[in-house]
């Protein structure tokens, strides 16, 4: 697994206290995690904090799965 899937991990599994085995590459915030607003909301502020990076309204709304988070990351990168 890459470093950024391993990071993205780690801010999943604190964001909403679940165990690290349910997150893959392909797994869904809402669907598959059952992430409500606010998860969603603190789900990006840590990301935006652990990759030092801004990730406005708009782009949040398109991350819905752990690869777009993956990929946002992998194209923003400073």
């Amino acid at each position: 697994m890459s470093d950024t899937f391993n990071n993205v991990k780690e801010v999943i599994v604190d964001v909403l206290k679940i165990d690290g085995d349910q997150v893959k590459p392909d797994t869904r915030f809402i669907e598959d995690l059952k992430a409500d607003s606010m998860d969603q909301f603190f789900l990006i502020d840590g990301f935006c904090e652990k990759f030092n990076l801004a990730i406005s309204d708009d782009d949040a709304r398109n991350i819905k799965s752990v690869n777009d988070v993956i990929s946002y990351i992998d194209t923003h990168k400073k």
